[in-house]
């Protein structure tokens, strides 16, 4: 198969999709690599119906290979995830509101384009979690816990781009529960929470319940992603969703490479379409440590599209 990464600049050096891309290579498929946040794109070359069998991004909210992938998409291309998935999650107040239409366990969320809109929610609401609408990693999360301190911060907040967000708080013990979906397969793992002092935590693999893995799989269906991750907290009134990212780091996933280089490639050969409700599964139990996967050697099958095909730099 011939597959084509858009991956911006952010995530060049990381290990997903590097990982991913190197598998890949190494099995026989030919992978293309797009930069489209340093490249010049002529978009008319850029996306050309039969020229790869699949289209997978890996970007930063706001980023500009969404634009190129719905372009691909647009012309009938199959991507990984679909297009119009990944918007509908990248934009936080879009996710809430799609996720509690469709009775997902998501708080009461707030947006706003200016901070000092977000004073007028009401006190009993608070405390508060306010991030930006675009967020990811758990970049500028902050919790608020009254008014005053939520007017002291108008100033800070303003300095974001794009809408704010803000939902209240939900007691937990500090640590995140992630859940990983590949193409149907479930994994969680557990991290300190960005609120947390102690971010620079290791998470680690953890059983997965039968309540949170319905939820989780229930993610995909509502919005139409095959591999993403689901940022739950355990609430004293049950799980509740905070966030859900598509095509996410994967940490902790044993063999988190060779597994979501075959669900790729399955989605290639199925056209980017969702497998039915009967091929959820579960992975309760942890598995063995993932096996290092080798670095590609030599110049390898994988290519930087955008010197071939519009000229852009790297």
């Amino acid at each position: 198969m011939r597959l084509c990464f858009l991956v911006e600049e952010r995530y060049r050096h990381d290990g997903m999709p590097r990982e991913v891309i190197r598998q890949l290579s190494a099995w026989g498929h030919q992978v293309d690599v797009v930069r489209p946040g340093s490249s010049l794109m002529r978009m008319s070359d850029a996306v050309r119906a039969g020229s790869h069998d699949a289209w997978v991004l890996k970007t930063v909210s706001g980023g500009p290979g969404l634009t190129l992938l719905e372009a691909a998409a647009a012309v009938g291309l199959t991507t990984v995830n679909d297009a119009r998935s990944i918007r509908g999650v990248r934009d936080k107040a879009l996710a809430a509101a799609i996720g509690r239409s469709r009775g997902l366990p998501m708080p009461q969320t707030y947006a706003a384009a200016r901070p000092e809109a977000l004073e007028k929610i009401p006190e009993a609401e608070f405390p508060l979690v306010v991030k930006p609408a675009n967020g990811s990693s758990g970049r500028a999360v902050r919790l608020v816990p009254t008014p005053d301190r939520l007017r002291a911060l108008r100033a800070e907040l303003a300095a974001e781009e794009g809408m704010l967000i803000a939902q209240p708080y939900v007691p937990n013990s500090g640590i995140d529960l992630k859940v990983y979906s590949v193409a149907g397969e479930l994994y969680a793992t557990e991290r300190v929470s960005p609120l947390s002092p102690d971010r620079g935590v290791r998470g680690r693999r953890v059983p997965l319940s039968a309540e949170v893995a319905a939820i989780a799989a229930e993610v995909g269906t509502v919005y139409g992603l095959d591999l993403y991750g689901v940022d739950v907290l355990l609430g004293p009134d049950g799980p509740v969703i905070v966030d859900v990212n598509d095509f996410p780091s994967f940490k902790e996933v044993p063999d988190a490479a060779a597994e979501v280089g075959r669900a790729v490639l399955e989605l290639a050969r199925r056209g980017g379409v969702r497998a039915g409700a009967g091929a959820v599964g579960v992975r309760a139990e942890p598995g063995p440590a993932p096996e290092p996967v080798p670095a590609a050697t030599g110049t390898g099958p994988a290519t930087d599209l955008m010197t071939a095909t519009v000229g852009g730099g790297r």
